[in-house]
């Protein structure tokens, strides 16, 4: 097996790697060392003359030519890693999949002090204020360090050892890989590879919990419900089930009547959470349900389907929708922990894979450049499921900065509050204003939310456009990455009435204007005065089916 040692600069990698490689006969890699004697030149000259982009690049490529991880029970190699390598979410599926990954963690004070005395200069902290730097790279790079199992790096070096070899008896971890362990809102936000499990069953055990509340949908619960109950059955916890119709039929006040007399029928206390086992719209409904019930009990996300993992299941939004519209019924209510797992996507159909990628163009147009860039490569073998994008982690990279863009807004703005809109939240609305009208024209069932949200980029840009605040290039961007994903493309057979019928219910009107967010070449900006007329030419566009900008 392969030990990956990760912190931050100073943190002692390379001399536990050392120790820890000598004690096993093991074969010790630096990773830094490695990209210095590939690239012929020392990191500062990297730096220098390539900035950190041309570095991390090096970097990358060093972490690929480690090759796959070794299955073999013994210790086999020892890899020091560089303070920022796990930064990379390719690098993260590379060095943390099959692997005992260990965080080596210290305080920045022990840090400055041990680099005061290093003779190696690290780029990224070599300022004025060296103090600074390394607080500012801990707190930044906290959720992918503490993905790995965590140690005091302040032990004594044999001490470190130790601990380091008690993790390697416990090679049964080694099937479950977590990815990144953040925070938002309060909770814990977990990403990974066949963690729901352990996950869920530490979520439950964090909160004191005395059983398990399930509450799914018949697709989800087919799917990975009736397992994932199972195995927490088999971690001792007793299991409830309560399933709802599903999609956006389980968005109903009568539905949620009904679920809540099944928990009255099950005695839940206050305390005991909610586990939503499912996508998008049963996030929604049982998340409301957990913000209901007895005025609000802890919620458990395990959203199943990936418009669920990179949008749905974070940022505490709830709700049930209205014949009038959608979503018009709601709280908000922050998950106690969101376990997104990416093993569950490998399953999906096809057709809700790609709807899905409608969520992540939205986010990459907010102006996440290495999600635009990574769609544009790998999107369409993302849509179809292909072995080797799951082989290579480009779906839970996507996943992954979508998810964490959305995360870095709601963080900032729980309840879309902000003094400056287009710096806020609702910043995550692009594209939603006629994805939601189009929805609910449809009747919230001809439509998956991500092809409707897919309609509502396009029709987003061409409002932009024509008020003159979306560059044009960024337009066809956009709409060129939707065709070539398949989205948005053909006509729709909803009157055009009922489409502006469903804008006039929309919940981002204030003042009695509609906000729309669009596009601009730095960021969105809201608007409130888009000529109804405008909105309705461009509303017909969709209609038609067009695929360009109007």
């Amino acid at each position: 097996m392969d030990v990956i040692l990760v912190g931050l600069p100073g943190s002692g990698k390379s001399a536990v790697g050392r120790r820890l490689a000598h004690r096993h006969g093991a074969t010790f890699v630096d990773l830094d060392d490695s990209i210095e004697k590939a690239a012929g030149r020392s990191i500062p000259d990297i730096f220098a003359e390539g900035g950190e982009t041309a570095f991390r690049a090096l970097e990358r490529t060093a972490v690929e030519h480690l090759g796959p991880a070794d299955p073999d029970v013994e210790v086999r190699r020892v890899v020091a890693t560089g303070g920022g390598a796990v930064i990379d979410p390719r690098n993260r599926w590379h060095l943390y999949r099959g692997r005992l990954a260990v965080w080596l963690d210290a305080r920045p004070e022990v840090l400055a002090q041990r680099l005061r005395r290093s003779p190696n200069v690290r780029p990224l902290i070599a300022t004025r204020d060296p103090m600074g730097a390394i607080r500012s790279l801990a707190r930044d790079r906290e959720r992918f360090y503490s993905a790995a199992h965590r140690l005091n790096g302040v032990a004594e070096l044999g001490a470190l050892v130790e601990r380091v070899d008690e993790l390697v008896a416990r090679r049964d971890t080694l099937g479950a890989t977590t990815l990144l362990r953040g925070t938002s809102l309060g909770g814990e936000l977990l990403i990974g590879d066949g963690i729901a499990a352990a996950a869920v069953g530490d979520a439950l055990r964090a909160l004191h919990a005395r059983r398990a509340i399930l509450v799914s949908e018949p697709g989800a619960w087919e799917a990975v419900g009736a397992d994932l109950a199972t195995a927490l059955a088999d971690d001792g916890w007793s299991v409830e089930r309560i399933l709802l119709p599903q999609g956006e039929g389980s968005k109903r006040l009568t539905v949620i009547e009904e679920a809540a007399r099944a928990l009255a029928g099950l005695r839940a206390e206050r305390g005991e959470p909610i586990v939503a086992v499912g996508g998008g719209a049963l996030g929604d409904a049982a998340g409301f349900l957990a913000a209901s019930w007895l005025r609000g009990v802890p919620l458990i996300q395990v959203p199943t389907t990936m418009v669920a993992q990179i949008d749905s299941s974070i940022g505490g939004k709830t709700g049930v929708d209205l014949p009038e519209g959608k979503n018009l019924v709601g709280a908000f209510h922050p998950p106690a922990s969101v376990v997104i797992d990416i093993a569950y996507l490998g399953s999906l159909p096809e057709r809700q894979r790609r709807a899905a990628l409608g969520e992540a163009v939205k986010m990459a147009a907010l102006g996440d450049e290495r999600l635009f860039s990574l769609l544009e490569t790998d999107g369409e073998a993302i849509a179809r499921g292909d072995e080797a994008a799951f082989a290579t982690g480009a779906i839970a990279e996507v996943v992954e900065r979508a998810a964490w863009a959305k995360v870095d807004v709601v963080d900032a703005d729980e309840k879309e509050q902000a003094a400056d809109a287009a710096d806020g939240r609702i910043r995550l609305n692009l594209g939603h204003s006629l994805g939601h009208a189009v929805e609910a024209a449809g009747g919230f069932g001809d439509l998956l939310h991500g092809e409707a949200v897919a309609y509502g980029l396009r029709g987003a840009v061409r409002l932009g456009v024509e008020l003159g605040v979306t560059p044009p290039e960024l337009a066809d961007r956009v709409e060129t990455l939707l065709t070539t994903l398949g989205l948005a493309t053909e006509p729709l057979p909803f009157p055009i009435g009922a489409v502006m019928g469903a804008l006039a219910t929309d919940k981002k009107h204030a003042a009695g204007s509609l906000r729309w967010v669009l596009p601009t070449g730095d960021g969105p900006v809201v608007r409130s005065d888009v000529p109804a007329e405008t909105v309705e030419r461009v509303a017909a566009t969709l209609l038609a089916g067009s695929e360009v900008t109007a």
